[in-house]
């Protein structure tokens, strides 16, 4: 599998042995017209173009690397399975395809997928047979539909200020996996610190009868807990005791090994690996404490976005890598703005003990449009659901910079209702910056004022317990929650650079020391902020024509990173 790119396994909650990961080359075709289905694509028709998967086609990784718009694009390849999965259900797994997906195997269809950016699985047992079988792919990509989430995909022909190049078709890892009639399906990890368990629901697929789930909790290799119970109709819950708990924390990212086993009788007949983290997220104005005690948030804006690969990384070291060397500049944590990252990366959040918000990628949608909601919000769910057993993720954010004129109350309660519905664990924000509906946990304000003691003057009021600065005057009133100005910064920084098509917020400094003492008086002007509870500077990385990074876009640092790392991680007010 050493040939395979992106061959780790794609899912590192939820592992089993057997698969076949499907990267590699497969046939490709453009579809402008979107006919390739009157046209008899579906089966028996090979492609002109190789690409490789899971690269866009956008992506010079993908040997194609064209950037124009797709709006339809067609992937083919043969597949033998394996001879010692005969008698078990196969299921197809897809990472991400973006937008909407069609699956044909062997030329009958076996399932549709909406969203970009969340996985979807098809069982194909009743289309395969021995020998090889083809699997077919059509992906239909618009980021000018109103109705269609795209982020910070460019909606023009080109790439401008903080919009860049497109994602069109797959662009995580394909795989194929065999389980038994009845399967372990997913599971819910609710950490509960206080009391010293972790609390388990979990679901079967297949006949819910006469099982039983076992699950052992392992602390470096030692069993520590372990616990079972029979299925209810497809489900069951349970919990685990966990005498001597060590928590997850930045400062020791500690997780424990779950072996979940499914039983018939004294038959195991599956079992699937994962892991957890034993921490808590609870808000204690104007603190979010993490553990019962309170932790500035460190953060930077990440974008995901990379120069050979763009929505994917080419390798998974380099997510490693973005993580470790965020840290080094002395951030504590990320917004995953914009983008549903690939679970590969919360994976090295959780190891590493990074700090992450979940966000949706809502940009392109128009919000003020009635089908706005019933198109995100399925999503959205499925990007909560696939991530909410991830100890580094400390809350969600559904929405981002929603305008004045097209943000909804409505849009924005329901979704932060689900949200909490579903995962009541952690705080969220409704919309991060500009326009709060008046139900959120935490309240954010963009605040790109480049004069460090303007800034600071924004924020007076609040230190003597007022309100914070805002972006919309006329928001639903202060209710005394947690604030942090989610957005600042924004320094461009690009000598050397060729071309004149860099962009940035506000004005360049002229000297390297001019832009360090910026950074230094932004940051601690909020650091030392009374009732700060975090920051989030912008941003990690270039990204194309954007410079706002404090690494270009190939990850090199601008400057020394120990000089970040110094002013970054001086002990913030909230936590003296």
């Amino acid at each position: 599998m050493s040939d395979v790119p992106r061959p780790e396994y794609p899912r590192p909650q939820w592992v089993r042995p057997q698969w076949l990961n499907l990267n590699g080359e497969w046939e490709f075709a453009e579809d402008p017209g979107q006919s390739g289905e009157e046209r008899g694509w579906v089966t028996g028709h090979g492609f002109d173009q190789r690409i490789l998967v899971p690269f866009c086609p956008e992506s010079e990784l993908s040997g194609i690397g064209k950037t124009d718009f797709m709006p339809g694009v067609w992937y083919r390849r043969l597949v033998t399975v394996p001879q010692a999965w005969q008698g078990r259900r196969v299921l197809l797994h897809f990472g991400a395809v973006d937008y909407g997906a069609t699956v044909w195997v062997n030329g009958e269809e076996v399932g549709r997928h909406q969203g970009g950016y969340t996985p979807f699985t098809f069982d194909v047992t009743a289309w395969l047979h021995e020998g090889e079988n083809e699997v077919v792919v059509r992906a239909v990509d618009n980021t000018r539909d109103p109705l269609q989430p795209s982020g910070k995909q460019s909606e023009q022909f080109h790439s401008y200020g903080c919009m860049y190049t497109r994602t069109t078709g797959i662009w995580q890892t394909v795989w194929l996996e065999p389980v038994p009639e009845t399967f372990l399906a997913k599971a819910r990890l609710l950490p509960d610190l206080d009391n010293r368990r972790l609390e388990v629901h979990l679901w079967t697929d297949g006949a819910p009868a006469g099982f039983t789930v076992q699950a052992v909790a392992k602390a470096q290799g030692e069993t520590v807990a372990s616990a079972e119970a029979a299925t209810r109709g497809g489900f069951a819950t349970f919990s685990l005791s966990l005498p001597g708990v060590r928590p997850w924390s930045p400062e020791d990212p500690f997780l424990y090994d779950l072996q979940l086993n499914l039983r018939a009788g004294e038959e195991v007949v599956d079992a699937v690996s994962s892991y957890f983290g034993m921490r808590k997220i609870h808000l204690e104005a104007p603190a979010i404490c993490l553990n019962n005690k309170p932790v500035f948030q460190r953060l930077v804006l990440d974008q995901g976005f990379y120069p050979e690969g763009i929505y994917t990384a080419p390798s998974d070291g380099a997510l490693r890598r973005d993580i470790e060397l965020s840290m080094a500049l002395g951030f504590n944590g990320a917004r995953l703005h914009m983008k549903v990252f690939e679970p590969r990366f919360l994976y090295w959040a959780d190891k590493l003990g990074y700090l992450t918000w979940g966000e949706y990628p809502n940009w392109g949608l128009a919000d003020g449009h009635p089908g706005a909601l019933a198109r995100m919000l399925p999503e959205w769910l499925e990007a909560v659901e696939r991530d909410l057993n991830h100890p580094a993720i400390v809350g969600w954010c559904p929405f981002n910079e929603t305008s004045r004129e097209q943000g909804r109350a409505w849009l924005l309660r329901t979704a932060y209702r689900v949200t909490k519905a579903i995962d009541p664990t952690r705080p969220v924000i409704d919309t991060s910056g500009y326009t709060h509906a008046g139900e959120t946990d935490v309240e954010d304000g963009h605040d790109y004022e480049g004069d460090p003691k303007v800034l600071a003057a924004h924020y007076e009021e609040f230190a003597r317990g007022g309100r914070p600065w805002r972006n919309r005057e006329e928001d639903a009133a202060y209710r005394g929650q947690p604030f942090f100005v989610s957005e600042y910064g924004g320094i461009w920084w690009n000598p050397g650079q060729e071309g004149g098509s860099a962009w940035g917020y506000g004005d360049r400094p002229k000297t390297e020391e001019e832009f360090l003492a910026r950074y230094r008086g932004l940051t601690e002007a909020l650091l030392f902020h009374p009732r700060m509870c975090g920051f989030c500077y912008t941003q990690l990385t270039d990204v194309e024509q954007e410079v706002n990074g404090l690494l270009t876009y190939h990850r090199k640092p601008k400057f020394d990173p120990a000089l970040f790392h110094g002013i970054n991680t001086q002990r913030a007010a909230i936590e003296r």
